[in-house]
Parts: C-alpha cells; structure tokens; sequence
C-alpha cells in the first residue's frame, strides 16, 4: 500500500539508458507529436534488450540528436512511450502533479461534480495509465510497465492534487498482460467503498462498483450518447441491450421513458441497474432480462416485441486487427437482429468500442445489417466519447467509441 506521506528518491537523469531510432524510422513523426515507438524502428542490441521494463531512458534519431524522454518495455511490441519532449525533464513527483494538474483543470471546467475519467492515457501525457474519479474515490489502471513502476509517485500525486482519500489499482486490462504485468487488483489508499458509490449522470443515478464490476466499475465514455439517446425517449419503450449497469436505459427513465428493458448476460449487472432505478424511484418502469444478448434478441423477435427507441453497446467485437472481419459480421448481426425490434417511427443506436473498427466500417456494417433486417433508415447523429475521454491527435486508438442512430422509417 502506498504511503501518501513517504518521500522519493528523484530519478537521475543523468544515469538514463539511450535508444536510438534507425536510419529510416520516421523520426519526424515523433518529433511532431506521435507517442510511441515499436520495436522495428529500434536499433536493438544487448545492451537494449538488457534494460528492465519500465525504466526510463533517452531517445536518440540515428543522428544521435536527443529527441526526448521515454518509458521503455523491450519485451513489447510498443518498445517506448513518449513522456516528455525534454531530455533532461525528472520524472518526480513534481512531474507528475503537473500532468494531474492539467487533466484535473479540463475536467474541472467540464463537470460541476468530481466524476468524470480524470487520466485518458497518451492524450492526457501519461501513457497507458486510466484513471476514473468517483468523488473522494479513485480507480487507477496502471496498463503500462513505466505506470506500474512508478506507481508509489502517481498515487501520491493524485491524493495530493484531487484529494481523494481512496485510490484502488485495478488490473484488468488487456494491455497489462501485453506488458508483462501482474492482474492483481489492489487498495493502494484508504479503505475499499463498502457498498456501491452513487453516480449522478444525465439525471439518472448509476451504482459503480469500484471492486467486482467491469474495468473500473462504470462506463463515462458514453455519458453524452446516454443525453442524446435519452432526448428520443420521453413516453418510449426503451429497449436497452449489452446494458452493463442500465447506461441508457436508466438515463431514458430520467428524460420520461414509460418503460425501460435492460439485457445483460451479468447478474451482478442487472442488479446494480435495478439499484440505479429504485435510487431514481423508477422501478415499477424497470425491469431486466439475464442472457445472451444475440439470444435474448432473437427471443424478443419471436415474441413479436416492438420498442421505440433500441440501444445496443456490445463489448469490443474487434479489439485488434486481426478479429476485424468476424468482428463486423458481429456488429452487422447485432443491427439485423435490434433493427426488427423497432417500431415503425422508432429510433436504433448502436455503438462499437472496437478501435480496430473505425467509424466508416462499423457504420457500413450497421447499414447492412438493417437493410438485411428488411428495414428502411434514416441516419440521424453520429457520438463519440465525452470530453473526459479526448483523443490523442497522432493516435487513432484512443478514439476507439463510436455510436450511430438511426430512424427505422413507417
């Protein structure tokens, strides 16, 4: 456990390892902005592949011109990640309480409540580290070797800058194994939340379990697809599938919904969702179906339902390159199978995390999918992530959410 008051020995700079590009790695790329290096751009010896993961060290261009500072895991297909421009910066605990500084004054200037994802990663200047704010509470995924390294200064950091008095490690992350590292979870301050924290988004109240729920225990990203899908459900039956812990359709009992349905294959899920609508006093608009979604979907068809608004925010169907393919022909089933469900008039959003999926080739499978379903649609807004989740301009996985509507057209 981390001791918010202990001191650190600064890093000595001057002691750093050196990586150098080879002659043809665009090392203009980097100097312009781009945050990370892979290891065939690398020249690679010994004494390179000697250097412990997470250690930081200095980055040359063939010229042996210092580019700047970087966190190394030689194991990884990602060999470096940029910190700072500057080859002399110290990576301290000064360090890090300008780069929380900054997130923590965007946040800030965007939410009037402290919950939002205060750290995006590469976009916010500390690679591969997330961290989401729960009020006095706080979830770190350390998804990166330097994170985990470094991992006593950042929890000091943050205590320092935000306050917050309880700061969890979750180790969950698909990156982490990537890096080597451990999928232990634990409290690095304070004591664990004894019951589900409240979130208030959107007018509706979420229950977020820091511990035993998904990543760090609920999904900011979508906070502004939540607003917009729940502007088409005043007096709508709302058919919410993939629901997690009721992330659209708590948000459509709030704007008026008549009726809600959560479909989740998460027990633990589903009855946190039905906490979020009795905290609202909107349980007896609420209900749930456990299942698979593709089965509860086709379920619902069979039993000739009809919803006017349908959401459906599936998991990553296409985490990488190489799942692309299979993970289209998901997302085109899951549009075929909700587009039927929508009553004439009615509203369809679908959404992709999937940043091998760009926003192109999730949309074009989605239009095939309704047109295979026999429907006619207009396309009607397009979302991506809130404002807490920015996007690194030189690096297209940080924009990975995407969320499509559709009008089901008479």
């Amino acid at each position: 456990m981390a001791d918010p008051l202990m001191s650190e020995t600064p890093e000595d700079h001057t002691d750093r390892p050196v990586i150098r590009l080879k002659p043809k790695a665009n090392a203009r790329a980097i100097r312009h902005g781009a945050p990370w290096v892979y290891d065939n751009e690398l020249v690679t010896d010994r004494r390179t592949k000697k250097i412990a993961a997470g250690s930081i060290a200095t980055l040359e261009d063939a010229g042996r011109e210092v580019i700047g500072t970087v966190a190394v895991t030689p194991g990884s297909r990602i060999f470096a990640r940029i910190l700072d421009r500057a080859p002399d910066v110290q990576i301290d605990s000064a360090w890090f309480e300008q780069k929380l500084q900054a997130a923590l004054d965007h946040r800030t200037r965007l939410y009037d409540k402290p919950f939002y994802r205060l750290v995006h990663a590469e976009a916010d200047g500390l690679p591969g580290v997330i961290i989401d704010r729960f009020g006095d509470a706080a979830v770190i995924q350390p998804n990166a070797a330097w994170a985990e390294t470094h991992l006593d200064l950042l929890t000091n950091a943050l205590a320092k800058i935000t306050g917050v008095t309880t700061i969890l490690k979750n180790a969950s992350g698909r990156a982490r194994q990537l890096e080597g590292l451990d999928a232990e979870n634990t409290v690095l301050l304070g004591d664990v939340p004894e019951a589900p924290i409240h979130v208030s988004m959107n007018g509706a109240t979420y229950l977020a379990d820091l511990t035993g729920g998904q990543k760090t225990g609920l999904f900011y990203d979508q906070r502004p697809n939540h607003a917009f899908a729940a502007n088409l459900s005043k007096d709508a039956r709302v058919l919410d599938v993939f629901s997690h812990v009721g992330g659209f359709s708590l948000a459509a009992l709030a704007s008026g919904a008549s009726s809600a349905l959560a479909v989740d294959g998460s027990a633990p899920a589903l009855a946190l969702a039905e906490g979020g609508a009795k905290a609202m006093g909107a349980s007896d608009r609420f209900a749930t179906r456990q299942g698979d979604a593709f089965d509860e979907l086709a379920a619902l068809n069979e039993e000739g339902a009809q919803f006017d608004v349908v959401i459906c925010d599936p998991p990553a169907f296409a985490p990488s390159k190489r799942s692309l393919e299979t993970g289209l022909r998901a997302y085109e089933r899951v549009a075929r199978l909700a587009a039927t469900l929508v009553a004439p008039g009615g509203y369809l959003g679908l959404c992709s995390c999937s940043h091998a999926a760009t926003i192109e080739k999730f949309r074009n499978a989605s239009i095939r999918g309704i047109g295979r379903a026999g429907c006619s649609s207009q396309l009607i807004h397009t979302g991506f992530a809130g404002a807490d989740h920015p996007m690194h301009p030189q690096l297209a996985e940080s924009g990975y959410l995407k969320s499509i509507f559709f009008r089901i057209l008479p």
